[in-house]
């Protein structure tokens, strides 16, 4: 009998996530505070699926690409109602969410091109900050979670300074420490863009070479 891939525990615990990230959208215009528990809490998940299939030896292609899509989601609906909090700054939102978006995309679609198991398999001998952002798992961890983090407290900002602590909210402060990490992600999402743009140029190379050769032959 065949395994049902969909109810593997990774991709169950992926379910969950799209449901966190639902209801804090569907909060986020009424009670701040449920919305950013089920927006972190969503985020947090994201941890979870990816030990469960590597525990339980239920990684899929399905899973990867169901965490990839809910991640970038979530940020992209938050980036939206921050859009809407703060139109002045609408502009760098939108470019932080294109940026986001079109570099995972390429990523994944040019490691399957390239026949790669997972967009997380990084040739060593390829970019070392890509390398570094996808196998050291506490530097990923670190980066993403200060990333949605950021967000969320500038979301967050919108409506309270959080609890006082001398001269400064406890959001604002979060604010601060956690913005140069959501630059540096920036930095990394290009980065991103940069290298799948360069492998799926060589595999169009490669194949336009094969074709080449092949017409001689003829």
């Amino acid at each position: 009998m065949a395994e049902n891939i969909f109810l593997f525990v990774p991709n169950l615990i992926g379910y969950g996530r799209i449901i966190l990230m639902i209801m804090a959208f569907w909060c986020m215009q009424t009670d701040y505070i449920q919305a950013t528990f089920y927006y972190l809490l969503s985020g947090l998940l994201d941890a979870f699926d990816g030990h469960a299939a590597r525990m339980l030896n239920q990684g899929t292609k399905f899973g990867a690409m169901l965490d990839q899509l809910t991640d970038r989601a979530g940020t992209l609906g938050l980036l939206i109602m921050l859009g809407t909090l703060y139109p002045s700054y609408v502009f760098w939102f939108q470019i932080s969410a294109c940026l986001d978006i079109v570099s995972h995309w390429l990523h994944l679609h040019s490691s399957a091109t390239s026949g790669k198991s997972s967009h997380k398999s990084i040739d060593l001998s390829g970019n070392p900050v890509l390398h570094l952002y996808y196998t050291n798992r506490q530097f990923l961890f670190f980066m993403c979670s200060g990333n949605e983090l950021f967000y969320a407290m500038v979301y967050l900002l919108y409506f309270t300074e959080g609890p006082s602590l001398y001269f400064i909210g406890l959001f604002r402060l979060i604010v601060y420490l956690t913005a140069p990490i959501s630059l540096v992600k920036s930095g990394i999402s290009l980065i991103h863009l940069i290298t799948a743009s360069m492998d799926m140029g060589a595999v169009d190379v490669a194949e336009r070479e094969k074709a080449a050769a092949e017409a001689k032959k003829e």
